[in-house]
């Protein structure tokens, strides 16, 4: 008996840890956490380890509590798609109580976290959240702009290492920024792109031109092309400390080819699949883009 109850225990937590890893987007906040780690390792002199905890810990906090608030503001938007009808709110697994004292918990402890690095990091932090909750997701149903405003919180990470780093904002986190920056465009709007339809369901508009054609194809590429200039801007030794060698240059623009080619493909095709490669590209290009940063800074 004591064993079923235990297990039955067990249970309950793993459902609700995973609630809670759904409500944050647990995924996405990591991928959000690791930008962040490497802009400190590309701005900060000297690595200290409770700085680093710090940042990805109210990082983490900041994200899932831009996420919660997100999906309780689109509860009823959610449980009209397919992707989205699943999640803790419009499944009925969480209450809209819960959520909220899950959001302002996580926005608390995540702004004090960052503010002990420095208040500039913590500031850009609720910048970041104010942005994506009370601007990006109204206007995901009014306008497809609601991509281009969505940039800005979502180009902070990168930069926001640098800065809790150095306690500095200058041309060196301005470039992480605008690299991060036009990378989305192209990211979004190739998953848009695949869940075109699922999207329409919930009344986003998500694609610039609200078609899946050439219109909006031409604009992928088009944002491709400035996120590959502006990656390899280091180079040239006009970004102050922020400084690439020719061989990482040549690597990062390399990469930048591979996701141009799957833009011109959708741009050819005009199919989810080719819109599936371009998201799958770009997900490794930003990675594989910052861990070269910040090896050819070690090396």
């Amino acid at each position: 008996m004591k064993t079923a109850v235990q297990t039955a225990k067990s249970t309950l937590w793993s459902l609700v840890f995973a609630d809670f890893k759904e409500i944050t987007k647990a995924r996405l906040a990591v991928s959000v956490v690791f930008s962040s780690i490497a802009g400190y390792f590309l701005g900060a002199v000297e690595i200290s380890y409770l700085s680093l905890f710090l940042l990805a810990f109210g990082g983490y906090c900041m994200v899932g509590a831009s996420n919660a608030f997100n999906q309780i503001i689109e509860k009823d938007l959610d449980a009209l798609m397919n992707r989205t009808k699943n999640r803790p709110i419009p499944s009925g697994r969480m209450s809209v109580n819960t959520a909220m004292a899950i959001a302002v918990v996580l926005t608390i402890i995540g702004l004090v976290s960052l503010y002990i690095l420095n208040p500039k990091t913590a500031m850009f932090g609720a910048i970041s959240i104010f942005l994506y909750t009370s601007v990006y997701t109204p206007l995901k149903t009014k306008t497809p702009l609601s991509v281009f405003v969505g940039a800005f919180p979502g180009a902070i990470p990168f930069m926001l290492g640098w800065v809790a780093a150095t306690n500095d904002f200058g041309i060196e986190p301005g470039t992480l920024f605008m690299i991060q920056f036009f990378w989305q465009f192209p990211h979004f709007w190739a998953l848009g792109w695949m869940l075109d339809e699922d999207y329409k369901k919930g009344g986003f508009k998500m694609l610039p031109t609200g078609k899946k054609d050439k219109g909006t194809a031409l604009q992928i590429i088009m944002y491709t092309i400035w996120m590959m200039v502006i990656s390899v801007i280091p180079v040239f030794g006009i970004t102050g400390r922020l400084q690439l060698s020719i061989g990482a240059a040549i690597i990062i623009f390399i990469m930048g080819l591979v996701m141009l080619f799957f833009a011109m493909r959708l741009y050819e095709r005009k199919d989810n699949k080719s819109a599936k490669s371009l998201m799958l590209a770009s997900v490794s290009y930003i990675t594989l883009m910052q861990v070269v940063y910040v090896v050819d800074k070690f090396i």
